[in-house]
């Protein structure tokens, strides 16, 4: 028994020594690299601001740069959120499993304790004793028997220990890494949404100045036309392409939905289709869609069945899909936050195709929308139903 309790008590002892070591120190790295990407992302921020300052960039590069840093922290720290997240779920497993090794052992423990006192109280002789009292060699065997079965059964007891406490030390050892874990996935959420949030403010500060600055709000104009030009120039590619027959598979299908197509977002029109003067300047743009006053996050629909022909970024609108209807109509959604599909995925009425952002907005979270017909942009309001 004492021989035995010593080999537990260095198998402990080897275990303590081993667990702090290599996985610790590679956890520890990885976690110094993560906040480094957090530093090095607030620098990014304030060099980002600087050129514009300088005016080494124009406004909607800067803005792109800005809001394609505020996705890649949103998405850390939703990732960080995740981690989180497993780690609770992976600690309160691990403490059921804890409780339930460490009842185990308790049991097993008192086994070997009143196995114990029945060796003590039949002395170091006792075996001896039972086996020279046999009063015959069929009986010698017999007690022999006994005896074998009762020394198996107590190093059953001995092994099922010294395995029990392996295991309940590691499952401590996993515990305490799942909740240090967690804890830095919090920490490493709660930097990086501070990040998120400085990033935003500085992108509400710049477009602050560019308003109040006569010649940036000049140049940003010059920059919107730039952009509409260059989406106008797209759509004619996409027009290029061969043509897409109806979408319900038969001519004339979208035609047949003016005026009763379901908005792409449930939300007030803010700014709508047609020209504009600009008070200040008095000079006059021609707004080839409309804005949509909806909140960050809302799901943005496809008005129609159609195929997606363009999904990403473009400068002055952020991210947009382009959907193709069929029989050259298309629709165009801008600023989303997130696209939810793919280049030449089909989609039906209804289907969520992004969210409301604000990538590439002047004005803070909304959704910019289209619909032409070739070339020609076509006012939403004749073709949407209205609020009941």
């Amino acid at each position: 028994m004492g021989v035995r309790a010593a080999r537990a008590a260095r198998l402990l002892l080897a275990l303590g020594i081993l667990l702090p070591g290599a996985a610790r120190a590679g956890a520890d790295d990885e976690r110094a690299r993560e906040l480094e990407a957090v530093r090095q992302a607030i620098e990014e921020s304030r060099e980002r601001v600087e050129a514009f300052e300088r005016r080494e960039r124009g406004l909607f590069e800067t803005l792109e740069e800005m809001d394609g840093a505020a996705s890649r922290l949103a998405r850390q720290a939703a990732g960080a959120q995740e981690r989180a997240r497993a780690a609770r779920e992976l600690l309160a497993g691990l403490e059921a499993r804890e409780a339930e090794i460490a009842a185990r052992r308790e049991r097993t423990r008192q086994a070997m304790a009143i196995r114990a006192v029945a060796l003590y109280k039949t002395g170091e002789a006792g075996p001896a004793r039972l086996l020279f009292a046999a009063s015959s060699l069929r009986e010698l065997l017999a007690r022999s028997r006994v005896l074998r079965i009762l020394l198996d059964h107590d190093r059953a007891l001995l092994l099922r220990f010294e395995a029990d406490t392996r295991e309940l030390e590691r499952t401590r050892a996993e515990a305490a890494a799942a909740e240090e874990e967690n804890e830095h996935a919090l920490a490493l959420a709660a930097a990086q949404g501070r990040e998120l949030d400085r990033e935003r403010a500085a992108k509400r500060r710049l477009l602050e100045e560019v308003r109040g600055d006569r010649a940036a709000e000049r140049a940003a104009l010059q920059e919107l036309e730039a952009a509409a030009l260059a989406l106008e120039e797209t759509l004619a590619r996409l027009r290029g392409r061969p043509e897409r027959p109806g979408a319900a598979g038969e001519p004339g299908y979208f035609e047949r939905l003016r005026g009763g197509l379901p908005p792409p977002v449930e939300a007030p029109v803010a700014r709508g289709f047609g020209r504009v003067v600009d008070a200040e300047f008095r000079t006059e743009t021609f707004r080839k869609g409309v804005d949509f006053a909806a909140g960050a996050g809302s799901a943005v629909r496809a008005v129609a069945p159609g195929e997606a022909r363009f999904a990403g970024w473009f400068r002055g609108y952020g991210r947009i899909v382009i959907l193709d209807h069929g029989d050259g109509y298309f629709t165009v959604s801008g600023h989303l936050e997130e696209v939810a599909v793919e280049v030449g995925q089909r989609v039906e009425a209804g289907d969520p195709i992004g969210t409301v952002g604000e990538t590439g907005s002047l004005s803070g979270p909304r959704l910019y929308f289209e619909i032409r017909r070739g070339a020609e942009p076509l006012d939403p309001a004749g073709w949407l139903r209205s609020a009941p």
